[in-house]
């Protein structure tokens, strides 16, 4: 029997709904029909590249019957409100990273879509690229042998590129920075701006997890050198694994080019990768690292298909809404720890924040 394309509507418009709408166009398990923005402009632009209704306000798309499902890029202090809306009129979501600004918003957006039975799932691509599966599922045979380290690095350019009444360069929009967005940052309530942890650092955060296993403590540290507005561009987290393992994070948007680093150190191989080599791994006894050839993978349409596979019944999102949230509490606990300077556990985070 054929897969019926989950009709969705797509909310938030900016860069990252047109990188998910273009994979949306790249899969035949999704199909756009609507979209809404509070810009009128930016909601007709998005309507006409992608062949669907522009609704003049959420409700409407809400109460749309034909909407199964939303597609929410908006930013991360309107993901409660949207999100519980939308599980309120019985439409499931896939909702960008970070669930939310807090964890206990984060809990609420959760238990919410559990209770109305709908599916909620969340873009965290990067730990679907094809070289973090090879090492994962060579970890999982044992070809690594004890985890002991490992270090990352994701950085981009922003010099000069930035909208500073953009909400993800503001302290109010953004509380966690750029290691919330791709590493984990800081947060407004709690008297300190975010940055790049927040905003892509997470990302890399979630990787490391993803291979090393859960985080138990977070030390941070932020500093803001060269752009302006109200957050750090540059964190640094070392993350303390429940294994005992150690690893650390760096996430910036003042360096001279993106640039992208994983390495991961067992007693029995070691694995390298970065986005200029590709990934190679070292073999105890070996003489030096080889080359391991991994085929590029769409990891949008992945996870998008995911999620439209869910909606179907078929299996559930490999990032759901409590994982999510134990994501972002391994960077709340970097926010508290780079504002207060103290090693923070992640359970001070689940519990308090």
């Amino acid at each position: 029997m054929a897969f019926e394309p989950v009709r969705v509507a797509c909310i938030g418009m900016g860069w990252w709904s047109d990188v998910l709408a273009d994979a949306i166009q790249r899969s035949k398990k999704l199909k756009i029909i609507a979209c809404y923005t509070r810009s009128e402009d930016k909601r007709k632009a998005f309507a006409a590249k992608y062949g669907c209704v522009a609704a003049p306000n959420y409700q409407v798309v809400l109460q749309d019957r034909s909407v199964e499902a939303i597609i929410n890029t908006t930013p991360n202090s309107a993901h409660l409100e949207t999100t519980t809306a939308a599980a309120l009129a019985g439409k499931h979501t896939f909702l960008d990273k970070p669930i939310a600004n807090t964890v206990s918003e984060g809990r609420v957006i959760t238990e919410f879509c559990r209770k109305k039975g709908v599916v909620l799932a969340l873009g965290y691509q990067r730990r679907r690229e094809s070289h973090f599966r090879w090492i994962r599922g060579r970890i999982d045979a044992g070809e690594f042998g004890k985890l002991v380290n490992a270090e990352a690095n994701i950085s981009r350019d922003r010099l000069g590129k930035i909208d500073l009444n953009s909400w993800r360069y503001t302290a109010a929009g953004m509380p966690g920075g750029v290691m919330l967005q791709i590493g984990i940052h800081y947060a407004d309530v709690l008297g300190m701006p975010g940055g790049v942890m927040l905003q892509i650092g997470i990302h890399y955060a979630d990787v490391l997890e993803y291979l090393l296993g859960p985080v138990k403590a977070v030390n941070g540290r932020f500093a803001q050198l060269v752009l302006p507005g109200d957050n750090p561009d540059v964190a640094s987290m070392v993350l303390e694994h429940e294994s005992g393992a150690l690893s650390t994070l760096n996430a910036s948007y003042a360096s001279a080019s993106e640039y992208y680093l994983m390495n991961i150190y067992g007693k029995e191989a070691s694995a390298y990768y970065d986005m200029h080599q590709g990934l190679r791994v070292l073999k105890r006894g070996s003489s030096g690292p080889s080359p391991v050839a991994c085929e590029k993978n769409d990891t949008f349409v992945e996870e998008l298909e995911e999620f439209a596979e869910a909606v179907r019944g078929e299996g559930r999102p490999e990032m759901g809404g409590e994982g999510a949230t134990a994501s972002l509490a391994v960077i709340r606990a970097g926010i508290v720890s780079a504002r207060e300077g103290r090693r923070v556990e992640v359970a001070e985070m689940l519990s308090k924040d």
